[in-house]
């Protein structure tokens, strides 16, 4: 590839065995990062993004099977915990005071959870925050959507026309791991099937509610796998536009129960995580614009490399985050604005604070 001329004319994409040979491609790594930060410039110029967000995961307890998972326990264990509804609205009003503009609400798949409880927590966070403005709710990911809709009798889109009614915003992307229905069968085998996923996020850009898109890597997957999986991201943008930005997350290995059966790798190198940014932004251009780093899964350092390989984003305060933290990841759940910015500053970036909607607000 002549990567100076790809860089002036990236909106020529490049094919499924293009992106699948810069993968494989380790003597033209720094050609690769250098191609990507270029479009990225284009696209983005040197704004570096933030949010100041809250996550809150409202319950462990979960009866999926997922192999990578570390968070989950079973009702009856000693560390199980729920979130209800009215605490919830609190946890999100503490966030409104303290400057956040987002709460990321998700959790484990309760027997009792459906989608009259999902709307409980919508509500409350609706009232408890309106004295302050509102804030925006980003909750419930396909998974968790597709589980409450089969616990109340309803289908995909009747269960989402509901959850918007009362109050959702968007929806996070994640539970997509590997679009492969092979990988999952291994490593989540009664998660949702990868058509489930699809049909999920669409239903949901269609009634109105844009979601995020993420990638778990660093498995049992291949570079192929990561190859099918970006083109498939790329196709539903394609047909609906209701993808904010593309997240990729690293395998977090150490407490997974599938690395210590001995059937799957220790997660991702550094190469292999910038490698999935600089392509990333490659395959995507315009298409999905905004890319963001996982400051809890990278460490910060690495996160500003990836900051220059392609990415644009930082992603957000947190202030807790319990599902990667279960996992191992060791950098932390929190982290403040102005450490954001001195973060990106440093890099000579310029730190914009946005929405969920990627609106900058300053």
């Amino acid at each position: 590839m002549d990567f100076d001329s790809y860089a002036d004319n990236y909106s020529k994409s490049i094919s499924k065995k293009q992106c699948l040979e810069l993968f494989e491609d380790n003597e033209n790594l720094f050609n690769i990062l250098n191609c990507a930060n270029k479009i990225n410039k284009k696209i983005n110029g040197n704004t570096i993004t933030y949010v100041v967000n809250r996550n809150i995961n409202f319950t462990n307890i979960c009866v999926g099977d997922c192999k990578f998972c570390a968070f989950k326990v079973d009702e009856n264990h000693n560390d199980a915990y729920f979130i209800n509804p009215k605490e919830i609205g609190k946890k999100a009003f503490e966030a409104k005071k303290l400057g956040c503009t987002e709460v990321c609400i998700q959790g484990g798949l309760r027997n009792n959870i459906d989608v009259e409880l999902q709307s409980n927590i919508l509500k409350e966070v609706c009232s408890a925050t309106k004295p302050l403005g509102g804030i925006h709710i980003h909750a419930f990911s396909p998974m968790e959507v597709k589980f409450a809709s089969e616990n109340s009798g309803l289908d995909i889109k009747e269960a989402l026309m509901i959850l918007k009614e009362n109050g959702l915003n968007t929806m996070p992307g994640t539970a997509a791991e590997i679009l492969d229905d092979n990988i999952r069968a291994e490593l989540c085998p009664s998660k949702l099937s990868t058509k489930e996923w699809i049909k999920i996020v669409k239903t949901a850009h269609k009634v109105g509610i844009k979601t995020t898109s993420t990638m778990m890597y660093g498995h049992i997957e291949e570079y192929k796998h990561i190859v099918n999986h970006l083109f498939i991201l790329k196709e539903i943008q394609e047909e609906t536009g209701g993808i904010t930005e593309f997240v990729p997350l690293g395998f977090m290995h150490k407490m997974a129960p599938i690395y210590y059966e001995g059937n799957a790798r220790g997660g991702s190198s550094g190469i292999e995580d910038l490698k999935v940014y600089a392509i990333s932004r490659m395959l995507f251009g315009y298409t999905i614009k905004n890319i963001q780093v996982s400051w809890v899964k990278l460490g910060v350092k690495l996160a500003q490399i990836g900051l220059k390989c392609g990415a644009n984003d930082f992603g957000g305060t947190l202030m807790e985050e319990n599902i990667s933290k279960s996992a191992g990841a060791s950098y932390g759940t929190y982290m403040g604005a102005e450490e954001i910015r001195n973060v990106i500053n440093a890099i000579g970036g310029a730190p914009r604070e946005r929405d969920t909607f990627y609106n900058i607000l300053e």
